[in-house]
């Protein structure tokens, strides 16, 4: 049965209507009722049954949803199909257009107390603000969704979760990141909460927190557990993220030929789904698997699509940071200027708050190409600058090795003594990666 409004609320809504449709008491009685009981109802003083308002109702010519909650009849439906749309329109990549649907659909449903689908809005809203690089608003909007479904169970709330932690990680606050995502999933496995879409999201959503702060056996470990659940799982956008997010585990562990299997698989999938922007970090990430193996053609022309396509759907933040690697690999093909001028072009649009591994790492890149030219003292000013981004960020793997750059730097420039304090900082992040500093991993799930 359909959650009512309070018998007073129900009271004036059947006089309203029974005056409208010019009724006396009698006559929205008749058939079954008193009059005298209409004149009760009508003053909230009695609860009506279900059959009573079925009765008055079908005598109002209204539906009984529309009489017990003031909505009209089939509004949350058509209210979800109308999400649908605003999440086909956000799937194309454009997030401007999605997010004023998104808006809309939100006031709508927050005028007829439709929690559920007021969180969906909120969600799509949050999703739009990623997408456009607006962090803050992101995580707010995740944040509404999470207390509209506060009394829901833990795996309707993931998909809220799971964004927060997403705004958190590409603002740089991995550790964060990390904290959310485990939580949540310790919470899913050992409650029995065992809901296998959940279950995926969140494990294909920490391989990258984990992969940035050194975490790699973790990270394969989630990629291990999102593959054994998803024979599971129906939703193809979500199998086509894991299949992104594991690719790049399969990566680091030098299985190059499975990480671009993989990659296929996803690029597939949201060719058929029409997901342009998910295809376009299909192509970012091909792009990072061509570039490590060394065919640094394949990887410019798969970076630049990546761009051209991000750039087109107006994800800001997204573009900058596959730029950031089209000019590493740029720079490998020898083309240094082209991606000096590309690196000081985004880093308008990275910082300490937005995209903060990335910004350390086009810091870290013009640096190098200033030591290349022979410019100590700017490579200098641009590796501190890396230092204190990543620092702050946590990511352990990228600090390890800007120490070592920073330090060779200060040994071939004679500053020996601080040469060998970079070194040791350097050393000191190496032995002490992110699986040593995340405390316990989250229980497993059943498998």
């Amino acid at each position: 049965m359909a959650e009512r409004d309070d018998p007073g609320i129900i009271g004036r809504r059947v006089q309203q209507l029974r005056t409208e449709r010019g009724l006396t008491q009698k006559q929205l009685a008749e058939g079954a009722y008193t009059p005298a009981y209409i004149s009760t109802l009508e003053a909230g003083r009695v609860r009506p049954s279900e059959e009573a308002l079925r009765h008055i109702a079908a005598r109002l010519d209204v539906a009984y949803e529309e009489l017990a909650t003031g909505r009209p009849a089939h509004l949350a439906t058509n209210l979800r199909l109308r999400l649908t749309d605003a999440q086909r329109t956000l799937a194309t990549g454009e997030a401007e257009a999605a997010a004023e649907q998104y808006a809309a659909l939100l006031e709508e449903a927050q005028a007829h107390g439709l929690d559920a689908e007021c969180a969906a809005a909120l969600l799509g809203l949050g999703e739009c603000a990623l997408e456009s690089g607006d962090l803050v608003v992101g995580r707010l909007r995740f944040e509404q969704a999470e207390k509209r479904l506060a009394d829901a169970p833990l795996p309707i709330r993931v998909p809220a979760l799971r964004g927060r932690a997403v705004a958190h990680y590409l603002a740089g606050e991995l550790r964060y990141a990390c904290y959310l995502l485990e939580s949540t999933l310790d919470e899913l496995n050992r409650t029995g909460l065992h809901d296998p879409g959940a279950l995926v999201l969140l494990y294909a959503s920490v391989i990258a927190p984990y992969m940035d702060m050194g975490a790699h056996a973790r990270a394969a470990q989630a990629a291990e557990f999102a593959l054994a659940l998803a024979p599971q799982v129906q939703d193809p956008a979500l199998l086509a993220r894991m299949h992104r997010s594991v690719a790049r585990t399969l990566l680091a562990e030098g299985r190059t030929a499975e990480a671009d299997a993989s990659l296929g698989k996803a690029a597939e999938l949201y060719r058929q789904l029409q997901i342009r922007t998910e295809l376009a970090n299909c192509h970012w990430m091909r792009g990072y698997v061509y570039a490590q193996n060394g065919r640094l053609d394949r990887a410019e022309s798969e970076l630049r699509e990546a761009r051209a396509m991000l750039a087109a759907k107006r994800a800001t933040l997204y573009t900058s940071q596959v730029a950031v690697e089209l000019a590493d690999v740029l720079h490998r093909r020898g083309k240094s200027e082209e991606a000096a001028e590309l690196l000081r072009e985004v880093l308008g649009d990275l910082s300490s708050e937005r995209g903060v591994v990335h910004s350390a790492a086009a810091h870290r890149l013009l640096g190098i190409i200033a030591e290349d030219a022979r410019d100590t003292e700017t490579a200098e000013e641009h590796y501190v600058r890396a230092l204190s981004l990543l620092e702050r960020a946590g990511a352990a793997g990228d600090l390890a090795d800007l120490c070592r750059l920073l330090g060779d730097l200060f040994r071939r420039t004679g500053r020996v003594e601080a040469a060998l304090d970079a070194y040791r900082t350097g050393l000191g992040h190496q032995t002490a990666p992110g699986t040593t500093t995340l405390g316990p991993s989250p229980a497993h799930p059943p498998l």
